[in-house]
């Protein structure tokens, strides 16, 4: 049967002295444990070197139970959290730099305990992976937590691989790409296609050429033109965007050469 040895301190040294050893507690704990001082050499329990270490350690004893001396806890070996000693034997958890009681240890928003778990650090504090997931951006596409590689565009979060055209659903990682109105990210011909100005010729939008990033836009009459599309529209003759003789001269909202305009006046 096991057991720990309490020493009541000052009565049980003065139990000895003066119960046992007529008031010397040495003497008293000689006689309760039975030892005797002999020569060297002689029968008996112990030698006088025997019984002078005996003393040391008796003196000792007393000494401890006098002045029984306080644990010392280091400023290091204090709960992280609680602020409060960690005994040497008592349990504790090693985490972010710093101890903790295990009951400490817990999910800075839950309260869980965190012992054996996995967790992560939020500006220091402890979260269990639940409530680690809940701070983290949500992405815009997706509405998925982002916990790798975030992408930062037109004032919101993605993931690389949710950022993409809303019209064609090309990647825009790393391209160029122009929002419309309602801010969403389209592909630069994607958006030329949908919003760029429509020659009134073609009909086709009037758009920088694959490779190229600008285009030359012709406005005439209120309308619209591609270079290419730009003609007298009696004879077909390209028109200069110049105002000189081989640019245009509309005539009832028509755009003609000068050849042809003189033609129509005086018909």
């Amino acid at each position: 049967m096991g057991g720990e040895l309490v020493l009541p301190g000052r009565k049980w040294v003065s139990w000895l002295g003066n119960v046992l050893g007529g008031g010397d507690p040495l003497e008293g704990l000689k006689r309760v444990l039975g030892f005797q001082v002999r020569s060297s050499g002689a029968p008996g329990p112990l030698t006088l070197k025997e019984v002078e270490e005996l003393e040391q350690l008796t003196q000792q004893l007393m000494q401890d139970m006098e002045h029984p001396q306080r644990q010392n806890v280091a400023v290091s070996e204090s709960c992280g959290r609680c602020h409060q000693p960690l005994a040497r034997a008592q349990p504790a958890v090693r985490a972010l730099g710093q101890l903790f009681h295990i009951t400490c240890f817990t999910c800075h928003q839950c309260e869980q305990q965190l012992q054996g778990q996995q967790f992560y650090s939020v500006e220091g504090a402890p979260y269990c992976e639940g409530c680690y997931t809940d701070t983290l951006e949500k992405c815009n596409t997706c509405g998925q937590p982002i916990t790798d590689r975030m992408l930062r565009a037109t004032g919101k979060a993605y993931h690389p691989q949710c950022f993409t055209c809303v019209v064609c659903a090309c990647p825009l990682e790393g391209t160029s790409f122009i929002v419309d109105q309602a801010n969403r990210p389209h592909c630069v011909p994607d958006y030329h296609k949908q919003y760029a100005p429509r020659c009134s010729v073609c009909a086709e939008p009037i758009m920088p050429e694959p490779g190229r990033e600008e285009t030359v836009r012709v406005v005439a009459l209120d309308k619209n033109f591609h270079m290419k599309c730009y003609k007298c529209e009696d004879c077909g003759k390209a028109l200069s965007i110049e105002a000189d003789d081989n640019g245009c001269f509309p005539l009832d909202g028509h755009v003609l050469c000068r050849k042809c305009h003189t033609a129509r006046t005086q018909t």
